[in-house]
């Protein structure tokens, strides 16, 4: 009984108390949308997704990234703050991150007392939303760390000797991480924008609710602070991967150099005595050809002795 009494107060907060003063709509809801531009004059369709100023309303997208499962997904939400109402274009489907919105206004509930007090809670839940991606890029790049290191040492856990086939998989994972870093930066930056315009909107601002909105900024710039941490460690990773190939390529480049430079003057010496000279006086030697043969194993011993002396072996 107890807890159909509370699901039974959760569906009516929702519906009750929260439509008083927020209209969520659905990106795909054209007659819901004309509803709407009728009567309260919200047009979506002029802001175009840009910061937007009429006589009633403030348009304010913000390009949201989330984690849902293991897959990080990218939504733009278009925010329309009146005096009255915040109207909301989002995805049809139900979008996770505004549950923890929801959860706040729970706990808080004079955030629903005002139009601006219910966008506060949907920033502050997008800005969460950004966190979690950034914790979770944090992690991915601290496994790649592991790959580089040991691809630096040359050989897996199984000793294995690593080659440049086997880090594909870990530049094209750095990739993706560094493409996700960098949206949640430009998503801060919208946040960031948002939260400022919500702020300056009404001068009516409860001192609470402004107390929020400071500390909301200040959280906001915390996030993407740490997203430009996460980005410089993606550009450190990346140049480890890069100075790692040049190294693996200059080992091969020096093998091959090495073989060449071991195997260079026998081949001189055989391509001398594949010559149709009429008249070679070794060919007649009762020794000659073992002669030759030590004469071309020195001749290939002494630039092998040459280079080790040198340490290019190492």
């Amino acid at each position: 009984m107890g807890a159909r009494s509370s699901t039974v107060a959760a569906d009516r907060f929702d519906t009750e108390v929260l439509q008083q003063h927020w209209i969520p709509l659905a990106a795909a809801d054209a007659d819901t949308a004309a509803v709407l531009r009728e009567r309260l004059g919200v047009d979506f369709a002029a802001a175009r997704n840009r910061v937007w100023e009429t006589d009633d309303f403030l348009y304010l997208p913000v390009v949201a990234n989330y984690k849902r499962g293991d897959a990080i997904e990218r939504e733009t939400i278009v925010f329309a703050l009146g005096a009255e109402f915040l109207v909301t274009l989002q995805p049809a489907e139900h979008f996770v991150p505004f549950d923890k919105a929801i959860a706040k206004m729970r706990r808080n509930p004079a955030l629903t007392g005002s139009a601006h007090g219910v966008m506060y809670a949907l920033l502050w839940a997008l800005n969460e939303a950004s966190e979690r991606v950034i914790y979770y890029a944090s992690d991915a790049l601290e496994a790649m760390n592991d790959e580089i290191e040991m691809a630096t040492n040359g050989y897996d856990q199984r000793g294995r000797e690593i080659g440049v086939a086997d880090m594909r998989g870990t530049m094209s994972r750095m990739n993706a991480a560094e493409e996700i870093v960098s949206r949640t930066q430009e998503t801060q930056l919208q946040l960031a924008r948002a939260a400022r315009h919500l702020m300056a909107d009404s001068t009516v601002h409860s001192a609470e609710l402004d107390s929020l909105l400071t500390i909301l900024i200040a959280d906001i710039d915390g996030v993407k602070q740490h997203a430009g941490f996460e980005h410089d460690k993606v550009r450190y990773l990346q140049q480890s991967v890069m100075t790692w190939l040049d190294v693996k390529q200059n080992q091969i480049v020096k093998v091959f150099t090495i073989i060449t430079a071991v195997f260079l003057p026998p081949t001189l010496i055989a391509t001398f005595y594949g010559m149709n000279f009429t008249w070679m006086p070794e060919l007649e030697w009762q020794h000659g050809f073992v002669a030759t043969t030590l004469m071309t194993l020195v001749a290939a011993v002494i630039p092998l002795v040459y280079i080790k002396r040198k340490g290019w072996l190492r």
